[in-house]
């Protein structure tokens, strides 16, 4: 599910129908990187990782009340529609359409014979993230949303009945340790774009962004209608390690910039803040933005951090400085940009220079 290096932090954060998206106690992690408040807009760490406000996805525990559902067959009634049928059968709404090849919108004809998927299937609750429902039962949360075909913007449903992977499964209270479950489970840049997201009610609409948040903001956020403008580059600097594969087994999903300590980090195009903080340890200080059109990017080893999750950024404003965070030795900046999930090479989207 993309690059290895990944480190937890147990989750608990983030569809429609084909849409999607941490839980425990949070885990141990090494010394955090610092992180420390800007002067125009201050920041405490606590507000971005921990203390008084934990991450987005470790405010909803999850309830492991995953239902197993045989294969079947399930006739159409008048007036069903694919979701009921889902409740009816507790399997996926959207595992039901994959298995029965229907699309948009879904229309359903009394008389026609449905194929009821057999599997896992766990209940959204309220609140409930992707990457905490994987992380509940032991799951990857990339092949979650692909046997869901969960897509952007990745929000949960509440009621909605995700299908887990075969070997998923609910770990009994009594045989839970926090410390080996935390060390088992990784995340990455992509779990954290498609993950991290709370699930919503049906009459719930995500929380608008904001150009300075006051407070940390805990509930799904909307994504931009789609992108805008052009990218810029985040610092001037040199390139030390481009993207693709760097020696045998190792490949980068982006660029690394060599910067001084303390350089400014500038939004590479406009957009919405979808994480910022230092749960995947390889990158220390990390700012996720999406920037609508199934566009993201990420910067890494941050010193500082200037935003929060929720802020509406626009292409050239600070969002941090530039350090030596994570597993790297000296200041730099880990640079991405995806595309519908997929690193793509940012020198092939900046400007030249």
């Amino acid at each position: 599910m993309g690059d290895p290096r990944r480190i937890v932090s147990i989750l608990l954060l983030t569809a429609p129908l084909a849409a999607c998206i941490p839980a425990s106690a949070p885990p141990q992690r090494p010394a955090p990187a610092t992180i420390t408040p800007a002067p125009t807009a201050p920041l405490a760490y606590d507000d971005v990782t921990g203390g008084d406000v934990q991450p987005t996805w470790t405010l909803k525990p999850v309830a492991t009340n995953a239902a197993t559902v045989t294969a079947s067959t399930y006739t159409v009634r008048s007036g069903d529609t694919l979701r009921a049928i889902g409740e009816m059968t507790r399997a996926g709404s959207e595992a039901i359409a994959m298995e029965n090849d229907l699309a948009p919108p879904y229309t359903l004809v009394p008389g026609q014979r449905l194929r009821i998927p057999a599997g896992l299937y766990h209940r959204v609750a309220a609140g409930e993230t992707g990457i905490g429902i994987a992380s509940a039962y032991g799951a990857d949360w990339g092949e979650i949303v692909t046997i869901n075909a969960l897509s952007e913007p990745y929000i949960l449903r509440v009621g909605q009945r995700l299908r887990l992977p075969a070997e998923a499964r609910p770990l009994p209270k009594k045989e839970v340790d926090i410390a080996a479950r935390a060390a088992a489970f990784t995340l990455d840049i992509d779990d954290i774009a498609t993950g991290s997201q709370p699930a919503l009610a049906a009459n719930r609409a995500p929380a608008a962004a904001s150009a300075a948040p006051r407070r940390p903001v805990t509930a799904a956020i909307a994504t931009p209608a789609a992108f805008t403008g052009r990218f810029v580059w985040p610092l001037p600097g040199k390139v030390i390690a481009r993207f693709g594969p760097l020696a045998p087994g190792k490949v980068s999903d982006g660029i690394n910039i060599a910067a001084p300590a303390g350089t400014p980090i500038h939004a590479t195009a406009n957009g919405v803040v979808s994480y910022a903080g230092d749960q995947i340890a390889v990158y220390g200080g990390l700012i996720l933005i999406d920037h609508g059109s199934g566009w993201v990017s990420a910067y890494g080893h941050a010193q500082q951090i200037d935003v929060r999750r929720g802020q509406a950024v626009k292409a050239g404003d600070v969002i941090g400085l530039a350090g030596a965070s994570g597993q790297v030795q000296t200041p730099q900046l880990h640079f991405q940009l995806r595309k519908n999930r997929i690193p793509v090479d940012p020198l092939k989207q900046l400007p030249a220079r």
